[in-house]
């Protein structure tokens, strides 16, 4: 055996030997995709909340406490979107891992890459012992998660779509949609556990790290929840019938890029909602009111719990209206969300809650549907990288400097003009969905 081919026929090995290990002679039914896609968007979103969360509580004093309270805050927000431009980084470096190895070594490494990221952030120096060497490992680490996250997608999404009973194509398109409620309710409950039980100095020293570590066990799990699908002979089958083949990421570009950019802004509106309603009034309560960060991580936990109704409730009315009226008419609730909400944070207790249960019902519609709008539309070569690519763009472009715009631009010129920003996403979505006519006959 050369040294070329032993790797490959290593991969190609352990691949067989895991489908034989799950090959009970039944087909993968819709049911148990959709646990493994809950499973592994949970655990996912469950990072992410607990780095934003940390992000506003945590790295501001732990790694910028030379710097004013504001200031400090933005340049954790400014770390916290190197993830999102990390994304696409990781998605070209794992996709060629993806054809040379197989998606089953690919999502082995992705998902131990990043619970390896989460859990070194565990390990972070302060500034006070490490200057600015504190924020550079903060920043790498960061990265870490954003190349893995770039790394882990596993086309479940698309398999639960293409497994979707006629007239329930938005029924299944909201369930991966669960795993953000969801991981903000465990992160926010979590951190608001720790908050009241530890003194405030042992919290900053060594409290808010659990939740790191925690992310990493969760990690674990949900890799082989994930991999209990993607080894099946029918997952196999349908990458080679190429309904979910990896394609080279050039090609696709070169071939379907007007789909990645329509499929990048017609989700606009929902994912910057997306963040206005969870790392951003955190940031704002936390720093310009008296409200302690226990009970509004409260608020923000039940909140959540309301969104994951809405999530549930808009692929119901996905199937009866169609996703693209749904769409816009949650972009056009998100603009007029955005023209006097955001001042609710300034309103006192009873405001803020408002704010956040209203926001997340509107969330909850408009992002149970955002995921993969346009991914029929891409040819079936080219729906897997595709449809990943996409999601990293729409991600990057609606959420990635979401915190730090809407609080710079809070602090500045006040909550309108948060709903300012907000509003430039509900407009993108808008004009996403009337320049793709196509999508009007795709996606219904």
């Amino acid at each position: 055996m050369s040294a070329e081919t032993a790797p490959n026929n290593e991969a190609e090995r352990a691949e067989r030997d895991a489908r034989a290990l799950h090959d009970d002679g039944h087909p993968i039914a819709p049911a148990e995709i959709a646990i493994g896609v809950i499973i592994g968007r949970t655990s996912e979103f469950f990072d992410f909340f607990v780095y934003a969360i940390a992000s506003v509580l945590v790295f501001p004093k732990l790694v910028f406490p030379h710097l004013d309270p504001l200031q400090g805050t933005l340049w954790s927000f400014a770390i916290f979107a190197l993830a999102f431009a990390a994304r696409p980084v990781g998605t070209l470096i794992f996709s060629s891992v993806d054809r040379a190895y197989g998606r089953g070594a690919k999502l082995t490494v992705a998902l131990f890459l990043l619970g390896g990221s989460t859990a070194a952030i565990a390990f972070l120096p302060s500034y006070e012992s490490a200057g600015i060497g504190a924020a550079l490992l903060l920043a790498l680490f960061r990265m870490g998660q954003g190349v893995a996250l770039g790394g882990s997608w596993d086309g479940l999404a698309s398999l639960l779509a293409i497994n979707a009973p006629e007239g329930k194509r938005g029924w299944y398109a909201m369930i991966p949609q669960l795993g953000a409620p969801l991981g903000l309710i465990v992160a926010s409950l979590l951190f608001m556990f720790l908050i009241a039980a530890l003194p405030a100095q042992d919290f900053l020293d060594w409290g808010w790290r659990y939740p790191f570590f925690v992310a990493f066990a969760i990690n674990v799990v949900a890799l082989f929840a994930r991999l209990r699908i993607v080894v099946t002979p029918e997952y196999a089958e349908l990458f080679e019938n190429r309904a979910l083949e990896p394609a080279p990421l050039t090609e696709t570009l070169r071939l379907e890029w007007r789909v990645i950019i329509m499929g990048a802004f017609a989700p606009l509106a929902s994912f910057a909602m997306f963040h206005m309603v969870t790392v951003f009034p955190l940031s704002w309560v936390f720093l310009f009111t008296e409200e302690t960060p226990v009970r509004f991580l409260m608020i923000e936990a039940v909140a959540a719990m309301v969104g994951v109704v809405a999530i549930i409730a808009s692929g119901y009315l996905a199937d009866r209206i169609g996703r693209r009226t749904l769409l816009g008419a949650t972009a056009a609730a998100i603009a007029a969300f955005s023209g006097f909400a955001p001042q609710l944070l300034a309103a006192g207790q009873t405001g803020e809650a408002v704010f956040m249960i209203l926001g997340f019902i509107i969330l909850g519609l408009s992002f149970g549907q955002s995921s993969g709008a346009l991914s029929s539309n891409f040819s079936p070569r080219h729906r897997y990288t595709g449809s990943a690519l996409t999601t990293d763009l729409a991600w990057l472009f609606g959420a990635g400097f979401a915190p730090m715009v809407a609080l710079w631009l809070s602090s500045e010129f006040g909550l309108l003009a948060a709903g300012g920003y907000l509003l430039s996403g509900a407009v993108g979505t808008l004009i996403a969905l009337w320049l793709n006519r196509e999508l009007a006959r795709t996606i219904d």
